[in-house]
């Protein structure tokens, strides 16, 4: 049993996720909270496996009330952010994501009934609060992974001509880490699915320009794919890669989602497959699911390399687990060491170059 604290200032809200949450026979709803100081009291007393929280309240909002748990408790809960539809929404979120949220959920809008609401926090809320909860079934089963690896795995040698990234939940952070640590002058494009609603990927690709040397953009429909550039998917779109080098450009699609997901990566691993083929590097980052196992069944049948991220450094280990538990990994490597990896295998020049921006 997953037990859960709700904390929200609207009374209206917190009966919605109560009600949604109380049919699940695996989720108990411990308390509610109507501001942050009530919450870290509540925390502290009821030790809940999972908090959602939300952004704006009296008193200590979602932000402050994350600082200070980090502050006061040597282990925190997994928090999950409750979040508006809207830049505002959107801008409050990742603020919280990088102050140490585990992951975030959007608050209905425009629904017309009580019923639909629940229905929509069901679907996003229950299968976030039991993979953090530790319910079983998140990951790959422990016999089929590897019980060691090399520290450091042998580099293969061919020539590499694109990234391609997969990450969900705890990927923010750890998209950070990785694109982060690439040089500005990195001589292959990246392109990367996250899984974020619309809104949510473009503050999240602005964010990221700013932190670091490499130029991130929200994919468009139709942008040339090109070196020292990486491309996050939209939400609500799938991104693809189209043509063949010099030449590949992005392509925007709506078509039905995959592993209920959309972006989704394995439609993203099957083109970069087809493009890119064995000159490709494939990472798949920390995330809930399985959504980019079948990608890599895709590119490992064409001959490129597949990076995943190890368990002990992923919030969710069902995407990387899922792609080691299948054997389709080269290499599990922790967090910190990814980014140095796929900066040694492409031996990217040192030499200082600007980051262009692009209006």
């Amino acid at each position: 049993m997953v037990s859960v604290l709700v904390v929200d200032d609207s009374v209206v809200v917190r009966r919605l996720i109560v009600d949604a949450l109380s049919g699940h026979p695996d989720i108990e709803v411990v308390g509610t909270a109507a501001n942050g100081r009530i919450a870290l009291t509540k925390i502290e007393s009821l030790r809940p496996d999972v908090v959602t929280l939300d952004i704006e309240m009296p008193e200590l909002d979602g932000l402050g009330t994350l600082r200070e748990l980090r502050r006061t408790l040597r282990r925190t809960p997994p928090v999950i952010m409750f979040s508006t539809l809207s830049v505002a929404g959107a801008t409050a979120t990742l603020e919280a994501l990088a102050a140490g949220a585990t992951d975030f959920v959007t608050k209905p809008a425009n629904v017309g009934s009580v019923a639909e609401s629940q229905r929509m926090i069901r679907e996003q809320l229950i299968p976030k609060i039991l993979s953090l909860g530790g319910r079983p079934g998140v990951a790959a089963p422990v016999s089929a992974v590897p019980a060691r690896r090399p520290a450091h795995p042998p580099a293969r040698t061919g020539r590499i001509s694109a990234i391609a990234i997969a990450a969900s939940t705890g990927g923010p952070d750890a998209l950070a880490k990785v694109l982060g640590s690439l040089p500005a002058n990195l001589p292959v494009p990246v392109v990367v699915v996250q899984h974020m609603p619309p809104v949510f990927t473009k503050m999240f690709a602005e964010r990221l320009d700013r932190s670091c040397a490499v130029h991130v953009v929200e994919a468009t429909d139709g942008m040339p794919v090109t070196a020292g550039t990486v491309y996050i998917a939209p939400g609500d779109r799938h991104l693809t890669v189209t043509g063949r080098a010099p030449a590949v450009t992005t392509r925007l699609t709506q078509g039905p989602p995959e592993n209920s997901c959309r972006p989704a990566a394995d439609a993203l691993f099957r083109s970069v497959a087809d493009v890119y083929g064995g000159n490709t590097l494939a990472v798949v980052l920390t995330g809930m699911g399985q959504d980019g196992k079948r990608g890599c069944e895709a590119l490992r049948a064409a001959g490129a390399e597949v990076l995943a991220q190890d368990q002990a450094s992923s919030v969710v280990w069902g995407m990387p687990g899922a792609v080691v538990g299948a054997g389709l990994a080269d290499a599990v490597l922790p967090l910190t060491e990814i980014g140095g990896y796929l900066t040694t295998r492409l031996a990217a020049p040192r030499v200082a170059q600007p980051k262009v921006v692009l209006s």
